[in-house]
């Protein structure tokens, strides 16, 4: 069968190890927000962008790190396109700040969004997470393996994602099809919008499966759940709520996926609010409260500022512009 040729599909740079250089930059800052901050998520509540922004907002307001308020806000629609349009349209605006991730570049690529990373102001990457696959606590599946020979049997077998089709989940479940052997290109990927929706689609039995991020799958897992982790796409088992779920690697197939996710702000948006929201979000991951919700969610931290999270997309983009390509997504 028909295989990517990229084994390992790793979206993540080495993680940030330390924050004595950010230290040696940090100047004084005059800037400070005037009222709320508009935090978006650009999907439904219970997603990857959603978790984000309101773990985000709960810290910075726990640990007393800002006066004003980071209102969490829901724009869905798109695969983050919607939400997109939206912010584009308010240029140099330095208190709308909205959550990012593989999407940003995903989307654009594939031609459903006319705005890309380029049109916006990138201010940090914040942590890596992973991809996990689920399904109903009754299903047959009780392995990954059964799943995927069940693909392989059945190519109308449905995935949900919380992504737009060419999007992170798509090529997520498309990869590792791709390395067991499969056609990804066959793969029946069901957008939704947002991980969460997709997880409430297959409770409800309209799908087979769901390929979201791991980290916002820990409130739906545990004890009494509905729903089944088949494995995860890290390369070793993940901390928390899912130390009891196993890689894919554990089980026979040889690929990882890492999900960077970030904070990106309006266009043009004025370089002191950058710099303040820079040195905000440094300190939001020295503190007891985002070390102690990253672990559960199982998160690393890998920080980047404005600038080296710049130089990442534009990689990112060059990287998933072949990917698309060779699954034949690649916009117009």
């Amino acid at each position: 069968m028909p295989s990517l040729s990229i084994k390992r599909l790793s979206v993540l740079a080495l993680p940030f190890a330390a924050f004595s250089a950010i230290a040696g930059q940090v100047q004084a800052q005059e800037w400070t927000p005037d009222g709320s901050v508009e935090f978006i998520a650009p999907a439904n509540p219970g997603g990857g962008w959603d978790t984000l922004v309101r773990t985000m907002s709960r810290v910075i307001q726990q640990e007393e790190l800002a006066d004003e308020n980071y209102a969490a806000i829901n724009v869905p629609g798109g695969g983050g396109a919607v939400a997109w349009a939206q912010i584009a349209r308010d240029e140099g605006n330095p208190q709308k700040l909205f959550a990012t991730s593989p999407p940003m570049i995903l989307v654009p690529l594939a031609g459903a969004s006319r705005y890309d990373h380029t049109d916006f102001t990138p201010v940090a990457r914040l942590i890596t997470d992973y991809s996990i696959v689920l399904v109903d606590a009754d299903s047959d599946y009780q392995t990954l393996e059964d799943l995927l020979n069940a693909m392989e049997e059945d190519p109308g077998l449905s995935v949900g994602g919380g992504s737009a089709p060419g999007s992170m989940d798509h090529i997520s479940i498309a990869g590792l099809a791709s390395a067991a052997g499969l056609d990804a290109a066959a793969v029946n990927y069901i957008p939704f919008s947002g991980g969460g929706d997709a997880m409430t689609n297959l409770m409800g039995g309209h799908i087979e499966a769901v390929i979201t991020g791991a980290g916002e799958s820990v409130g739906q897992l545990g004890e009494g759940s509905q729903l089944r982790a088949l494995g995860v796409s890290s390369e070793e088992r993940l901390g928390g709520e899912l130390a009891e779920i196993p890689t894919y690697k554990e089980q026979g197939v040889d690929y990882t996926f890492d999900i960077w996710r970030g904070v990106m702000g309006t266009p043009d948006m004025p370089e002191e609010a950058v710099s303040y929201y820079e040195n905000l979000f440094a300190e939001m991951l020295e503190t007891d409260g985002w070390q102690e919700a990253r672990d559960q969610l199982g998160w690393l931290d890998a920080y980047q500022d404005s600038e080296a999270f710049g130089a990442f997309l534009d990689d990112q983009q060059a990287l998933f512009s072949n990917v698309l390509s060779e699954l034949g997504l690649l916009g117009e």
